[in-house]
Protein backbone atom coordinates (compact mmCIF):
# COMPACT_ATOMS: atom_id res chain seq x y z
CA UNK A 1 0.00 0.00 0.00
CA UNK A 2 1.56 3.65 -0.21
CA UNK A 3 1.82 5.65 2.17
CA UNK A 4 1.56 9.41 1.68
CA UNK A 5 1.74 12.11 4.33
CA UNK A 6 -1.86 12.60 5.21
CA UNK A 7 -0.94 16.51 4.96
CA UNK A 8 -0.26 16.07 1.00
CA UNK A 9 -3.31 13.83 0.57
CA UNK A 10 -5.44 17.21 1.82
CA UNK A 11 -3.60 19.44 0.30
CA UNK A 12 -3.56 17.29 -2.86
CA UNK A 13 -7.47 16.71 -2.88
CA UNK A 14 -8.30 20.36 -2.09
CA UNK A 15 -6.84 21.19 -4.83
CA UNK A 16 -8.83 18.80 -7.21
CA UNK A 17 -11.98 19.77 -5.23
CA UNK A 18 -12.26 22.90 -7.49
CA UNK A 19 -13.99 22.69 -10.86
CA UNK A 20 -11.71 25.61 -12.41
CA UNK A 21 -8.00 24.57 -10.40
CA UNK A 22 -9.07 20.90 -12.15
CA UNK A 23 -9.14 23.31 -15.54
CA UNK A 24 -5.88 24.60 -14.84
CA UNK A 25 -4.23 21.55 -13.89
CA UNK A 26 -5.31 19.83 -17.05
CA UNK A 27 -4.12 22.89 -19.52
CA UNK A 28 -0.86 23.23 -17.23
CA UNK A 29 0.14 19.32 -17.70
CA UNK A 30 -0.68 19.31 -21.85
CA UNK A 31 1.93 21.94 -21.58
CA UNK A 32 4.07 24.74 -19.87
CA UNK A 33 1.27 28.14 -19.95
CA UNK A 34 2.01 31.37 -18.41
CA UNK A 35 -0.56 32.38 -15.63
CA UNK A 36 -1.16 35.40 -17.29
CA UNK A 37 -2.33 33.36 -20.62
CA UNK A 38 -4.66 31.20 -18.82
CA UNK A 39 -6.67 34.21 -16.78
CA UNK A 40 -8.67 35.45 -19.60
CA UNK A 41 -10.01 31.84 -20.13
CA UNK A 42 -11.72 32.24 -16.25
CA UNK A 43 -14.88 34.98 -15.67
CA UNK A 44 -12.83 36.24 -12.98
CA UNK A 45 -9.95 38.70 -11.96
CA UNK A 46 -5.87 37.54 -12.60
CA UNK A 47 -5.50 37.95 -9.05
CA UNK A 48 -8.29 34.98 -8.44
CA UNK A 49 -6.16 33.06 -11.16
CA UNK A 50 -3.08 33.36 -9.47
CA UNK A 51 -4.85 32.18 -5.94
CA UNK A 52 -5.58 29.35 -8.04
CA UNK A 53 -2.54 28.43 -9.61
CA UNK A 54 -0.50 29.17 -5.98
CA UNK A 55 -3.24 26.39 -4.22
CA UNK A 56 -2.36 23.55 -7.26
CA UNK A 57 1.47 24.60 -6.38
CA UNK A 58 0.88 24.25 -2.88
CA UNK A 59 -0.13 20.80 -3.45
CA UNK A 60 2.62 19.60 -5.64
CA UNK A 61 0.67 19.53 -9.03
CA UNK A 62 2.37 22.68 -10.39
CA UNK A 63 5.40 24.12 -10.36
CA UNK A 64 6.31 27.40 -11.22
CA UNK A 65 8.95 29.51 -12.56
CA UNK A 66 10.07 32.92 -13.39
CA UNK A 67 10.57 33.65 -17.05
CA UNK A 68 11.04 37.77 -16.99
CA UNK A 69 8.01 39.54 -15.83
CA UNK A 70 5.71 35.84 -16.77
CA UNK A 71 5.05 33.45 -14.20
CA UNK A 72 5.10 30.02 -16.30
CA UNK A 73 3.29 27.48 -14.76
CA UNK A 74 3.14 23.35 -15.59
CA UNK A 75 1.72 20.32 -14.62
CA UNK A 76 3.37 17.64 -12.68
CA UNK A 77 2.31 14.58 -13.42
CA UNK A 78 3.88 12.21 -10.74
CA UNK A 79 1.76 14.73 -8.41
CA UNK A 80 -1.32 13.71 -10.20
CA UNK A 81 0.04 10.02 -10.13
CA UNK A 82 -0.04 10.21 -6.23
CA UNK A 83 -3.57 11.27 -6.26
CA UNK A 84 -4.63 8.58 -8.61
CA UNK A 85 -2.66 6.05 -5.98
CA UNK A 86 -4.46 7.06 -3.39
CA UNK A 87 -7.22 6.06 -4.97
CA UNK A 88 -6.45 3.11 -5.83
CA UNK A 89 -5.87 2.47 -2.28
CA UNK A 90 -9.21 2.88 -1.54
CA UNK A 91 -10.64 1.07 -4.02
CA UNK A 92 -8.28 -2.30 -2.89
CA UNK A 93 -9.56 -1.59 0.42
CA UNK A 94 -13.23 -2.44 -1.10
CA UNK A 95 -11.92 -5.02 -3.54
CA UNK A 96 -10.52 -7.14 -0.51
CA UNK A 97 -13.82 -6.44 1.10
CA UNK A 98 -15.48 -7.93 -1.99
CA UNK A 99 -13.40 -10.72 -2.33
CA UNK A 100 -13.91 -11.67 1.52
CA UNK A 101 -17.54 -11.56 0.91
CA UNK A 102 -17.59 -13.71 -2.29
CA UNK A 103 -15.16 -16.24 -0.39
CA UNK A 104 -17.43 -16.10 2.68
CA UNK A 105 -20.60 -16.93 -0.37
CA UNK A 106 -18.56 -19.85 -2.08
CA UNK A 107 -17.84 -21.31 1.52
CA UNK A 108 -21.18 -20.91 2.90
CA UNK A 109 -22.79 -23.83 0.75
CA UNK A 110 -19.83 -25.58 0.01
CA UNK A 111 -19.36 -26.28 3.74
CA UNK A 112 -23.11 -27.50 3.73
CA UNK A 113 -23.08 -29.59 1.33
CA UNK A 114 -19.79 -31.49 2.65
CA UNK A 115 -21.55 -31.90 6.40
CA UNK A 116 -24.72 -33.38 4.56
CA UNK A 117 -22.69 -35.70 2.59
CA UNK A 118 -21.57 -36.51 6.06
CA UNK A 119 -24.91 -37.02 7.45
CA UNK A 120 -25.74 -39.69 4.32
CA UNK A 121 -22.36 -41.75 4.78
CA UNK A 122 -23.44 -42.53 8.81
Amino acid sequence: MLHIDEDRADALFHALSDRTRRDILRRVLVGEKSVSALAPKYDMSLTAVQKHVAVLERAGLVTRRRQGRESLARGDVAAVGSAAALLRDLEEIWRDRICRIDDLLADGPDQEDHHAGHRHHH
